[in-house]
Order: C-alpha cells, then structure tokens, then sequence
C-alpha cells in the first residue's frame, strides 16, 4: 500500500481556499515515471476500457478538460492520479485504504478473472472483466462533473454498477467544498463533507470515523453512501455495537486495526497532526494522549493554527523531524529510527497539491501544484490549470534519462539529498524556499495582469463573504452556473495570460533545479568514501 492524503476545508485555510493533497507512492522497489499534463476534451475517449480491469465503460459526449498526472509510459493503464476540470473542480485518486475481513466477505472486490482454456474447448470459461480502479478513476468521473458533491455521486454510481477490485479513498474539491469517499467492500461506499473549519489526514486506513445516516438518508448536507447501506450492514452484521439511528464509528465496523497499521499507518497520522496541533494533545511520553500506534487518531480535527501551501508541503515530507523515528535524525537507535513509514518517502512518484481559490476569478482561480519524486528533496511548483498544454518540462518525461525533464531532475536530486543529507539539507531547504517563494510570487503577478484586463468576479467575492456556503446567496447575487463557469475558464485570452504564466514559472524552476544539483552534486562528491588527500596522512 502506499500513498498519503491531506485534506483541508475552506475555513482552515490561510487564505479560505479548498486544498487537496496526496503522495501518490509506488510500491516497495518501484517508481512509475509521471508527467503533469493537459487533457483536452476531442482526447478523451469515449469508450474506455481499463488495463487491469480489462472493462470497457461508455463515457458521455461532453467532457471537460482537465489536469492530470498521469504515467508516462501508458503500457499499465493511464493512472491519472490527480487533477483539477475547467468547472474547477479537484480530484486525488486514489488512497489505497484498508478494509477488514468482515466487509469484504459481505461484498467481495470484483477483480479480473482471466479465461479458462480456450473457445470452443469443452471446459472453456470465458474471462469476466473486473472492476473500477485506481487506474480509472480520474478518467472516468473528473470530466464529467461541476461540484464536489457531484464527483461523490457519479463515482459512488460507478461504484455500485461495476463494482471495484480494491479498497480505495477519493478527495474532491470545488471553491466551497471538500468531499472524501471511502469503498466499502466491491460495490458499497461512504462519503463525509470535510467540515470547513477542519483538515483531514488520511493514511492508508478506512479513515472516516463519524457518520450519520439520519442526514446520509436524508439532506445529504455533510453524508452520503451507497442507496442499500443499512440494509447491507443489517445483513451482514455489521452493525453489531454501532447504533444505526444516528451516527457511528465506519472505521471500526469496515476498517482495520492491524499490526501492519501500527507501523505502516497510524504513525503517519500522529506525525501530521502532532504538526497541525501541537498543543491540544500530550503527544509523547508515559502520559501521551495519542501515540504512533492509536488506533482513535482523529480522522478530522480543527488545525492550531491556518494551513498554508507550504504546511501541506512539509507535512507530507515529513520523515519525524526531531523524534527518535527520523532515519535522517541523531535520536534514538538504529532500530528506532526506521521503526515507522514516513509520509516522505524514497518511492514518491508525484505529489499533487491543488488549490482552489474562491476570491479569484474562475479563470485563473485553480492551481496545480506539482512535486515529482521523494518530497523531503524536491520542490512544489504552481501551474494553473486552466491552459490549453503545459509546459514541457514537467510534460514531457521521456523513456530517457535527462536533466530537461523536471521528473528525472527531481529523482537526480532525491538520491543526491539522501545519500548525503547533513550536507545537502541546508541548500535543499534554501532550493524548495526559493522555487515556492517564485511559485507565490507568480501567481500574485498573474493575478494583477489578468485584474488589469478585466477578470475580476464580483459575483464570487460576494459569495466569498458567506459564513456557511449552505447559506443562501444574497438576493443581487446570482449563483454562477456551470456552464457560465466553463465559458470563462476557456477565454482564450486569459488562457494565452496563464500559459505564458507557466512557461515563465518552468523557466525559473529548471534554471532553480539546475544549481541545486550542482550544489548537491559538489557537496556529496567531496564526502565521497574513497576520498584521500596528503593531509590525510
């Protein structure tokens, strides 16, 4: 299992943006070469058929453009991972969670089974096409929708027609909401609103641990979940101790408390929010309110203090700076110090965080901030994502090993990071400042130009001064509407602002990353271990 997830509603924001956010991780030895691209709608096909699922889907005739990461080298299904539609809508998929034995009895995954024999053989069993995965996902719901709340429901019906072969956790976000949806065996699904005052950790366990059903079969306001669900749980049993009339604990009647979890999962958790909340718990010691292995580590929680980009950026770099569990740290013992999985880790093919800004004019209001390769090495670089292509550096991955790829570059400058980190950690920390501080610093001059022709939308800075976005909108100010908003993310002049935008910010990023290999590279090669010199004698 790999990957981690953050979360974060408008309200605990810095600037009330929606932020979503997610290590994709390979698996142990592996690392998927990605790319940061642009899918346009005549590109995206109309009957899909999944790699590993070997199911074809129907898609409708009308999608929207978006962002995505996906792998370079398509030979394994696209997997594209992360990214944000011309509706401004944002999606990371998937989190690889866990489920326990009781749930996945109840409703098995639906995995590929290949055929038996040959046709026309006597004992000839044809092949029966799997689920939807992680290899599908963005593909087959972010085109299609305008809301968050229309990405749970459109992926929550695809759920329930084909079914899924593995457990997985799924973030949407638009400028008002932040939706996670969590599968529940092959054809069963939860869903949570994050609260707007609270952010979300979510490391590979079933992590909603709150539901309400009252509202989930009712207003939908902060719930949802697949149509059968009490009837399901009632079946199968799997309301024993969990109150059906009100709400519940998911995460102990679908989820795991495993061995496995205490090391790979839960650390991980008390690491981030330990960070977003260092006074609210006693988080060591004898007395600690939560440890790395608690199996009740808040899946949401109001922040201690506004989570900016670069908050989510370090935190799911985090390797547990300053404990005795830092492989890179001087405290505890060998054994300790790789007793637990870090967020940041060696096998990081991309990380995606993207933000959805609600005072920003829709045009230029998304933002696709993108760090290739293992994090505690590597920078986050914006690039809006409402342009027609991006930029070839981070675009173009190419089957070869080259510095004029921003993925091969930041796998370069991970080894280099790593196998010197005292030496290297001070320019690194310096390189990622610096390539964030352009990133900010570009958004802010794009904003201001594209202010100066015009873009600024008065409708959505009314909407903005909303305390609760369920609150109705004020009776001069009209609701923008979906089509309304495409229209205006496809203007082709603020489009060419954007592009040259990102082009300009690639530039930057490439002459940035290009040093800090150099700096890297003197700094490890002088430690080298077959280093002597006269003065050595």
């Amino acid at each position: 299992m790999a990957c981690t997830t953050i979360l974060v509603g408008r309200g605990a924001s810095y600037d009330g943006s929606t932020i979503i956010a997610r290590n994709e991780d390979d698996e142990p030895g592996s690392f998927n070469n990605k790319k940061l691209i642009i899918v346009r709608p005549e590109d995206q096909p109309r009957t899909y058929t999944s790699v590993n699922g070997h199911l074809t889907i129907e898609l409708p005739d009308d999608p929207l453009q978006y962002s995505e990461t996906p792998n370079s080298f398509t030979s394994d299904g696209v997997w594209g991972e992360a990214g944000i539609n011309e509706a401004n809508v944002a999606m990371t998929a998937t989190e690889t969670i866990t489920s326990n034995a009781r749930a996945l009895g109840a409703d098995p995954l639906v995995p590929y089974t290949p055929a038996i024999g040959k046709p026309g053989d006597a004992n000839y069993v044809p092949a029966v096409a799997g689920g939807i995965g992680e290899e599908d996902l963005v593909t087959i719901v972010l085109p299609y929708i305008h809301t968050a709340r229309e990405g749970v429901e459109r992926l929550g019906s695809l759920l329930e027609e084909y079914g899924t072969y593995e457990s997985n956790g799924i973030g949407f976000s638009d400028s008002h909401e932040v939706w996670w949806i969590e599968t529940v065996g092959g054809h069963h699904w939860i869903a949570r609103r994050v609260p707007d005052d609270c952010y979300v950790v979510n490391p590979n366990r079933l992590g909603i641990d709150e539901f309400d059903f009252e509202d989930a079969f009712g207003e939908q306001r902060d719930y949802m979940c697949s149509a059968d669900l009490r009837e399901f749980m009632r079946m199968h049993h799997l309301d024993v101790d969990y109150a059906l009339e009100g709400q519940f604990d998911p995460r102990d009647a679908f989820g795991s408390h495993s061995d496995m979890d205490h090391v790979y999962n839960t650390p991980r958790a008390w690491m981030i929010e330990r960070y977003f909340n260092p006074l609210d718990e006693t988080w060591e010691g004898p007395d600690a309110d939560l440890t790395p292995s608690s199996d009740d580590i808040p899946w949401c929680r109001q922040p201690d203090h506004k989570i900016t980009i670069e908050d989510v950026d370090y935190a799911l770099a985090m390797h547990y700076q300053g404990t005795k569990f830092d492989p890179y740290g001087k405290l505890g013992t060998e054994a300790t110090r790789h007793l637990y999985r870090p967020a940041g880790i060696n096998r990081t093919c991309e990380r995606s965080i993207m933000q959805i800004r609600p005072y920003a004019p829709q045009a230029d209001r998304a933002i696709h901030w993108i760090t290739f390769a293992a994090t505690p090495f590597n920078a986050t670089v914006p690039f809006f994502a409402n342009v027609d292509a991006m930029p070839d550096y981070v675009s173009n991955t190419t089957p070869e090993v080259t510095l004029d790829s921003y993925y091969w570059a930041s796998r370069f400058l991970a080894v280099l990071g790593d196998s010197d980190y005292s030496g290297t950690a001070e320019p690194i920390a310096h390189y990622k400042q610096t390539v964030a501080a352009l990133g900010h610093q570009m958004v802010f001059a794009t904003d201001e130009q594209l202010a100066r022709l015009g873009g600024k939308d008065t409708r959505d800075a009314a909407a903005r001064e909303r305390e609760d976005e369920q609150e109705a909108l004020p009776a001069d100010v009209e609701p923008m509407k979906p089509a309304d908003v495409v229209k205006a993310t496809r203007d082709e002049k603020t489009r060419e602002v954007l592009a040259a935008a990102n082009e300009n910010m690639a530039k930057q990023l490439k002459a940035q990353t290009q040093t800090i290999l150099a700096q890297c590279l003197q700094a490890t090669s002088v430690n080298m271990k077959d280093a002597f010199s006269m003065a050595d004698f």
